[in-house]
């Protein structure tokens, strides 16, 4: 079975139960790492503020009624490790949702190819505008970025 298909039918499995346990779904990866297959759920608190983070019991929870569902369902045919975790204080922004979600927030975005010799940009997170991502940087200036310029953007962690 196709990744991308496996991904979308877990997610619409979540779906419900996610909303109803105050959580939200951020991420699901499924991959082969060496010769394991991980299907990788990261949850997030539905109505989180900056300082409500997903624990370890949250986690657990999730992960007990997801490895139910998915053995009743048998919707993965192949071996995998279950793992639910929370993307962490430095996650990684993927959907423009994600960029909502953190305006205003200092990210740190690496690029693929550098611009005036920096390959890393860090600023505050403006926002996601038709596909380019807009960072105030420190002399308040306004760099923008085409999304297929950037390898990855993660909110950066002060402490």
């Amino acid at each position: 079975m196709a990744k991308k298909k496996i991904k979308d039918m877990v997610a619409e499995l979540l779906c419900d139960y996610m909303k109803e346990q105050g959580y939200e779904l951020y991420n699901i990866e499924f991959l082969k790492e060496s010769k394991d297959w991980f299907l990788r759920v990261y949850i997030d608190k539905a109505h989180g503020g900056e300082n409500d983070y997903v624990g370890t019991e949250d986690c657990e929870k999730v992960s007990r009624w997801l490895s139910e569902k998915l053995d009743s369902e048998d919707l993965i045919e192949q071996n995998y490790y279950l793992e639910v975790s929370s993307p962490g204080m430095d996650r990684e922004l993927i959907i423009p949702k994600h960029f909502e979600k953190f305006a205003g927030r200092k990210v740190i975005a690496k690029l693929y190819k550098g611009i005036d010799g920096a390959k890393e940009i860090t600023g505050i997170l403006i926002g996601l505008k038709d596909g380019t991502i807009l960072i105030e940087d420190e002399n308040n200036e306004i760099i923008e970025l085409a999304r297929d310029q950037v390898a990855k953007i993660n909110l950066a962690v002060i402490f």
